[in-house]
């Protein structure tokens, strides 16, 4: 009679013990796969299991079926590849939302089509619709003169037309819009902005930077409908391409209010940083916000400021005058006059314990803010403040050591390599152009680099960027070689930055950028094994699966 009792005791705590293990079974588990966690101490798996959004088991399929029950939602990857999720450490994701919606003008390759594509949009528009964002690219023509109003204003009669070049840093307005916006050829050009002119001084419709303000301030802002279909356009965007994360540059606190209602409602299916104005750094001081104030989904803390313009808009400032246009250096940003105003608002703001990111495309803009930095450690004392340079495109040698001695997070977006590459040594030269993306000297330098887009600037695709990054192939398939070869890295190198790089710029590598346990749950599922196939080749995969919170967010058809 013992013997049974004690059985039946076993059998109780047996069944008892199965009963809680099926509680604690996984919510997804994929399995058959070629996972790869971006952990050094554990590279590779076969599966890993996910439960509440989190990470709870990584290790080999047999391992992984101990995790699986009845309401499990397995996924056979069939030997596919998977990496974290993407993290883009640089967009404009409202924008990039609204772009999608507006003529698209990146590829147009001769005036005459660009003229074509706005008609034909702007004959499907109400009058009085503003026609905005557009992306065109001039460098596409032959030859690559700018655009002016008089070639669009007859097949835009109605509409205020306000449309930017790729890079963001120049626009194109039509004769209304300029109406509108008051611009005749009286008006000065303002500090770190140009409006351009044609031969008898008149506003030829093209303003750089500081100079798009005049039209900005006379655009009426988007409904919040308009903005909820933008940000969710974007999401899925995102989802498509593998992205669970998103540093968006431009998160104004309108655009924040959007994401928190998203959030609120569940509908958030990417997690973001938002970075405001550094000018704006007194308001997020004052009610004692710092770097990371937020959650796991959505967060705030980071500062976006500008040094200079861009290559396109020869805007970028440089110590030599442009090769292709010596009669100018570029043009430091509104934000530089006086330079002593960006060095306030840096230690300032550095004290305040608020995240500062400085764009900087030119190697004078680099070295300058490189050096604001180093005056903020000196007179703020050293803490762990992840400074970062946002582009840090045009470098010298002697200025790469010193994002690892400051501790200067290099935000980077390889698409552009490959894009610039067609025509940037118009600009500088070849010599200077060889300091241009220059991933490997900084991470042979001990630099951290974070990869990302630039989206709407370029496309939200990291497998895009990891091509780049890798092959230095340029788009117009000339440099099969790479262009400045001797730049390219691997394509673990290049997954580390799209992943555990990008986290490490926003304060989250212990919650993401890796596959190991406690992690949150964002992978992405690749239709072919980047790590195996020729790196030319890369261009060519798609995002298979992406799993955003332990839930699968995009499927591929």
């Amino acid at each position: 009679m013992k013997f049974i009792a004690a059985f039946a005791v076993l059998i109780f705590l047996s069944t008892g013990m199965n009963a809680q293990r099926r509680d604690d079974m996984a919510d997804l588990a994929l399995i058959n796969g070629k996972i790869w966690t971006v952990n050094e101490k554990n590279p590779e798996v076969e599966a890993v299991a996910c439960t509440g959004g989190r990470i709870v088991a990584v290790g080999t399929t047999t391992e992984i079926r101990g995790w699986i029950g009845p309401r499990t939602k397995v996924v056979d990857l069939k030997g596919r590849r998977v990496v974290p999720g993407f993290n883009d450490a640089h967009v404009h994701f409202f924008d990039g939302g609204a772009g999608l919606a507006s003529v698209q003008l990146r590829y147009a390759r001769t005036p005459a089509e660009f003229r074509s594509l706005i008609g034909d949009f702007a004959a499907k528009l109400p009058k009085g619709r503003w026609i905005l964002n557009g992306n065109w690219d001039h460098e596409n023509w032959t030859p690559a003169n700018l655009p002016s109003r008089q070639l669009i204003d007859a097949v835009t009669p109605d509409n205020p037309v306000f449309i930017n070049r790729l890079d963001g840093h120049m626009s194109l307005a039509n004769t209304l819009a300029l109406k509108l916006a008051g611009i005749t050829r009286e008006t000065p050009d303002p500090p770190g902005g140009t409006i351009v002119r044609d031969a008898g001084g008149e506003p030829t419709g093209v303003l750089k930077d500081a100079a798009m303000s005049y039209v900005y301030k006379v655009i009426p802002p988007p409904a919040e409908d308009e903005m909820i279909a933008a940000i969710k356009a974007a999401m899925r965007y995102a989802a498509e391409n593998g992205v669970t994360s998103v540093q968006d540059m431009s998160a104004s606190p309108e655009i924040l209010a959007v994401y928190q209602s998203l959030l609120n409602r569940g509908e958030l299916t990417v997690r973001i940083y938002g970075h405001q104005p550094l000018s704006t750094w007194e308001r997020l001081a004052r009610i004692g916000i710092r770097a990371g104030f937020g959650n796991e989904k959505l967060k705030i803390g980071g500062l976006k400021g500008f040094a200079d313009g861009s290559l396109g808009s020869t805007t970028a400032l440089f110590f030599e005058p442009y090769q292709d246009d010596p009669k100018t250096s570029g043009l430091p940003s509104d934000e530089m006059f006086p330079e002593s105003q960006m060095l306030e608002r840096i230690l300032k703001a550095d004290k305040a314990g608020l995240q500062i990111a400085i764009h900087a495309i030119g190697d004078k803009a680099n070295k300058t803010i490189l050096d604001m930095y180093s005056q903020a450690v000196e007179q703020n004392g050293k803490r762990d403040r992840r400074f970062r340079i946002e582009h840090a495109q045009h470098l010298r040698p002697a200025d790469i050591p010193l994002f690892a001695t400051l501790g200067v997070v290099a935000s980077m977006q390889p698409y552009h390599a490959i894009d610039d590459g067609r025509w940037a040594e118009n600009r500088l030269g070849k010599q200077r152009a060889k300091g241009t993306y220059a991933f490997r000297s900084l991470l042979d330098a001990g630099a951290v680099l974070a990869f990302g887009s630039d989206w709407y600037v370029a496309p939200m695709e990291p497998l895009m960027g990891i091509f780049g990054a890798v092959t230095r192939r340029t788009l117009d398939g000339k440099r099969p070689d790479g262009w400045i070869p001797e730049q390219k890295i691997t394509v673990a190198e290049a997954v580390r930055a799209f992943t555990l790089g990008s986290a490490f710029a926003a304060f989250d590598e212990k919650i993401k950028g890796t596959i190991e346990i406690g992690k949150l749950a964002d992978m992405t599922v690749l239709t072919e094994d980047i790590f195996k196939i020729d790196p030319a080749g890369i261009d060519k995969v798609k995002v298979s699966m992406t799993v955003f919170d332990g839930k699968i967010v995009y499927q591929r058809k």
